[in-house]
Order: structure tokens, then sequence, then C-alpha cells
């Protein structure tokens, strides 16, 4: 089994030449949201995928194995729901903020939503007066504002905890409570003070 435990990003850096080299590789949504898996690639060679936990596998990022060959991903069409409301950009925007509340894996685009089947959902999509389609397609949900994936397609978050994460709150970790430990970025610290930093008037 070949081995691959490092991702490139869309391919960043890489020559165009290399990548139309490269072997390839289709795998749906299910799959590249794991960091541990085994995918076959087109050249037919069985590739065991080890990458940190947490990784997120995006279609255009490229794989590289431990004998410095590269393996294009592709995002593999999957059955999903597409969610249209005839140039309504609010209606859209609601059916966002309802699917958000409940935590749906969501693709957004500007003129549709995509998330994968739930009838449930499609019910109730509908009765917002929204359009909902079966359809194959790519399926890339948004990353989370946490996930790990959003380092390497480039996000401003760096995980030092430095501020970057642009809180409403100054959080500037002047004091030696470190996150390391929660990592969950709901931010409740188990001790005595609130999130509001009380601990050290200003």
């Amino acid at each position: 089994m070949l081995i691959a435990n490092k991702l490139i990003a869309a391919g960043a850096g890489l020559a165009a030449v290399l990548l139309r080299r490269a072997a390839s590789v289709e795998l749906d949504w299910d799959t590249r949201q794991k960091s541990r898996f085994d995918a076959v690639d087109s050249q037919g060679r069985r590739v065991g995928v080890f990458l940190p936990r947490g990784s997120t596998v995006r279609g255009g990022d490229v794989l590289v194995a431990e004998d410095g060959s590269l393996i294009a991903v592709k995002a593999l069409p999957q059955p999903v729901l597409v969610v249209t409301a005839g140039g309504s950009l609010l209606g859209l925007l609601r059916a966002a903020y309802h699917l958000g509340n409940r935590h749906v894996p969501l693709e957004v685009k500007a003129d549709r939503l995509q998330l994968e089947p739930d009838h449930v959902l499609a019910d109730m999509l509908r009765r917002m007066g929204l359009r909902v389609d079966e359809a194959e397609a790519a399926f890339e949900p948004e990353a989370g504002a946490y996930d790990a994936s959003s380092l390497a397609h480039g996000h401003e978050h760096d995980h030092a905890h430095d501020g970057s994460h642009k809180h409403e709150h100054t959080h500037d970790h002047g004091h030696e409570h470190r996150h390391d430990d929660s990592c969950g970025h709901d931010h409740e610290h188990g001790d005595e003070h609130g999130h509001d930093h009380g601990h050290e008037p200003r």
C-alpha cells in the first residue's frame, strides 16, 4: 500500500505539468472529511491516507505519498439537495440561518445552497417557499470557523491563539491560562473567571 501523509491545499505551488501527470482519486464528502482512510487511485494503487487529525480533504487538493508521488483529489459527485429561491437573496439567507442552527453541513453558492439529502429538511425548506431539487454534484460544505482544514486553505487562523481570531473581547492571553486542553474553541474555562477576563481589571 502507498502511504500518503501530506496534503497540499489546492495544489498550491505545484507546476501545472506536475498536476497533469499526477494520478488522481475521486472521493465523496463522507470520505474527505476524515483524516485517515483508504482509497484506490487512477493508476489502480491502494493508497492509505494518514493526515493530521482534524484535516479535511477538498476537491483540488493534492496528496503527497511517501515516495514523492502526487495524487490529485477530485470531489466525487454525490446525491445532494439544491436549494434555490428564485433570485431572492433573503430567502437563501433565511434558509442558511435555519440550517446553520441545526448544524447541517452546507455548501453556500451565490445563487443556491447545497446539502446532503434529508427529507425532513427538504420539507421545511419547501414550506419556507424555496425550491428544493435532487441532483448529483460535488459537495464542498463550508468549513467551520475553527475547522483545522481552514489552515491549509489559507484562512487567517493560525491556532497560535495570538488574538487573530478577532473575538469581540480583547483576547491577548497575557495570563498563563492556555487553551491546549480545550481546543473546542467554546472558550468555557473551568476556572474562577468567566470569559470577561475580570481577573485583571483594566
